[in-house]
């Protein structure tokens, strides 16, 4: 940053992760003489980055950190540090003396869905309509051409939701086709598709869904460009008030006739959606049911194990109940409430054997 003394030997350095509403004379021209950008890293940055975090970590051999790096696409770097801590701690809660790949894989699932709900009590009838509807995203996801591959599915409740469908891309993503876009829009109307068709009934569990399907809807029409009827058109500047309680507002730059078509253009790709996944559900229902009795008995499937299932093969028995504790011992004092296992994961994490050996 230039423009104070004419002393060459002091250097200001600014950061924003907000660039687009600081004051125009900070960047007029003279003012800085580098702007760096650092966006989300590639592969080779997360490899690097899980490198640092894992240096005073006993890895397993069954950890290969390119593995790691290259199945989390979108992971900015406090992402792979949080996903490092919590294959830790799931380690330390059972005294393993190494972290291992599946802790890594805990961990991910953690960092990606959010934390699991075992405590939290869900009637039959809810569990079997949260099966029906993450079968319906599941199978839409796995229907469509060029849609991200399915990583998880899981009726376990994670944060907020009482189900997730978890779709990981497989290389890193910059643009969008309007295909990939549409074919999102149709994923998301999945579990409410399903709903209808088995249950015979809505339930709230799709406002979500709904709400994300219509701001990607409104996005194509107003800021993609991807309406036949409207053209290459964007519509409704942001207005950059965030200093005023708002994080961005748009003005309305168009006449009430155009607002009126940007809404007809909203519903008829939303619309479209819903009548596509409906349509693939429908002729597919035997395989809506598989799925979805799949996730009763086991609660979680993995992408090969959905695979198998569209395929018509029999999945392996399941070794263990799906709620039953891991094989390895657990720490003294820690139990399922994440309260009451602060003090035995805090002398889980002192213990000696995840120490590194010199």
């Amino acid at each position: 940053m230039d423009g104070f003394e004419s002393n060459e030997g002091v250097i200001l350095i600014a950061a924003s992760n907000r660039p687009d509403v600081l004051d125009p004379a900070l960047l007029r021209p003279g003012r800085f003489d580098r702007r760096v950008v650092v966006p989300r890293p590639d592969v080779r940055g997360r490899l690097a980055i899980l490198k640092v975090h894992t240096r005073s970590i006993p890895l397993s051999q069954d950890v290969d950190l390119d593995i790691l790096a290259r199945g989390t696409p979108g992971f900015c770097g406090a992402d792979l540090e949080s996903m490092v801590n919590e294959a830790a701690l799931f380690a330390a809660r059972y005294n393993k003396n190494h972290v291992d790949a599946q802790d890594f894989d805990k961990a991910k699932d953690k960092v990606l869905m959010g934390a699991e709900r075992r405590s939290m009590i869900i009637s039959d009838d809810e569990k079997r309509v949260t099966a029906y509807h993450e079968a319906g995203h599941t199978l839409v996801a796995k229907l469509l051409p060029d849609t991200d591959p399915i990583h998880k599915v899981t009726i376990i409740p994670r944060g907020m939701a009482l189900g997730t469908t978890q779709q990981l891309p497989i290389d890193e993503k910059h643009t969008y086709p309007k295909e990939y876009l549409l074919s999102q829009i149709a994923i998301l109307y999945g579990g409410r598709a399903a709903e209808e068709l088995i249950l015979e009934e809505a339930t709230t569990g799709a406002g979500n869904d709904i709400e994300r399907a219509t701001e990607l809807a409104r996005s194509m029409v107003c800021e993609w460009g991807m309406s036949e009827t409207l053209g290459p058109l964007a519509f409704g500047k942001r207005d950059e008030q965030v200093f005023l309680g708002r994080d961005l507002a748009y003005q309305k730059d168009f006449s009430e006739q155009t607002a009126q078509t940007i809404d007809g253009e909203i519903r008829r790709i939303c619309t479209e959606g819903f009548v596509k996944a409906r349509r693939l559900l429908s002729e597919n229902l035997p395989l809506v049911r598989r799925l979805a009795e799949a996730l009763l008995e086991r609660e979680v499937l993995e992408g090969d194990e959905i695979d198998r299932i569209i395929r018509g093969e029999a999945l392996a028995p399941l070794r263990e109940p799906p709620r039953s504790r891991p094989t390895h011992r657990p720490a003294a004092g820690v139990g399922d409430d994440p309260v009451s296992d602060l003090p035995g994961l805090a002398a889980s994490l002192r213990n000696p054997k995840l120490v590194p050996e010199s």
